[in-house]
């Protein structure tokens, strides 16, 4: 009878492992490789000191406008006008409410990754927009702030979390219907998602704003803000729709055959078996398409809203702070890339989490 001998795990060779390795497979391996690299660095070289120098190092950060001698960044200018460019013009006794749905916020989006039960979710993503609107616009008690107050990173954070809301379950009913063997539907269909993707967004913005309510009776007043969530929800959905579409077309025929020899209704098949697989191979797309959007608020500017970025335009008018625009648009810069970098962080944990390939 053979017998088998048990060999100790022995260490990989020095030469395979350590940071001179990594050096050598990934910026190195080749002669092309390496002169990137080399040019790199020294790009990295000519630009990072004075960077690092102008933001931090020579910085001025507290004090008055009159007390600045350094020639960096006067970062005295963002803690001056820190309430604008965040709550715009809300009144200030009241940050506390939207500073609550924030808290609100971040609670629901740890829970939402830790949860499994589809009601629970549905719940959480349903209640969240009625319990943010109630505190910051009030309601049931608070004090009324319209809408022609908010501003800022608040503003941006409202328009962009309801239009990736909104315009979700719309995309994918699109995406179906787009799918669909109803030749009026399908038809439908096509023509939204056609015209939407082929109009840009400053148009729709426009129409929602100046056009649509001259269909509205005489006397009826209709919120500026709602106008442009409706055009922001409807031009996102037609994006969504088919981003939803490819990961439709990405399912084996043979998942909709097994579905279809279960005996399972149209919607049942959908949602239990086709749907979560379309939309677990489309979450890198669908959270492009949701940043995409975030930094397509910008464009509410035309209409009379003003977000961060033209809060920032805004003080550029200030008499009392010329001068200080560069410090005021390195700071949206860096809020833009905190939130999109986040969004596609989270993105990639939940597909992760999902992944049934391991």
């Amino acid at each position: 009878m053979a017998t088998f001998e048990r060999l100790e795990t022995r260490q990989a060779p020095a030469n395979t492992k350590g940071p001179i390795h990594w050096a050598k497979e990934n910026l190195f391996s080749s002669v092309l490789s390496s002169i990137l690299t080399l040019f790199s660095l020294y790009l990295m070289y000519i630009t990072l000191p004075p960077l690092l120098d102008w933001m931090i190092f020579d910085a001025t950060w507290s004090g008055t406008k009159e007390e600045i001698v350094n020639e960096g960044a006067r970062w005295i200018f963002i803690a001056e006008k820190f309430n604008l460019f965040v709550y715009g013009f809300y009144p200030e006794e009241l940050y506390w409410r939207p500073n609550l749905a924030l808290v609100i916020f971040v609670v629901y989006v740890i829970g939402f990754r830790r949860i499994d039960n589809t009601k629970v979710r549905a719940f959480i993503i349903l209640s969240f927009p009625v319990i943010t609107y109630l505190l910051v616009a009030g309601g049931f008690g608070l004090e009324h702030v319209p809408t022609d107050k908010w501003g800022g990173l608040l503003l941006t954070i409202i328009v962009a979390s309801v239009g990736i809301i909104a315009s979700f379950p719309i995309g994918i009913i699109f995406a179906l219907g787009r799918q669909s063997h109803m030749p009026i539907i399908r038809t439908i269909s096509v023509i939204y998602i056609e015209f939407i993707r082929g109009v840009p967004l400053i148009t729709l913005l426009f129409m929602s704003s100046v056009i649509l309510p001259l269909f509205f009776p005489e006397g009826m007043e209709f919120d500026k803000l709602l106008r442009a969530l409706i055009g922001i929800t409807l031009f996102q959905a037609a994006y969504i729709a088919e981003v939803v579409r490819g990961g439709l077309q990405a399912i084996p025929t043979g998942q909709y055959e097994a579905a279809d020899s279960l005996g399972l209704t149209y919607w049942k098949k959908m949602g239990l078996v086709i749907l979560p697989q379309a939309l677990k191979i489309s979450i890198p797309n669908i959270v492009g398409s949701f940043i995409s959007l975030f930094k397509d608020t910008t464009l509410i500017l035309i209409i009379g809203l003003f977000d961060i970025l033209a809060m920032v335009t805004l003080t550029n008018s200030d008499t009392s702070w010329l001068g200080f625009e560069t410090e005021g648009y390195v700071f949206v810069t860096m809020i833009y890339w905190v939130i999109c970098f986040s969004m596609s962080k989270y993105a990639k944990a939940i597909a992760t989490k999902y992944n049934t390939e391991r």
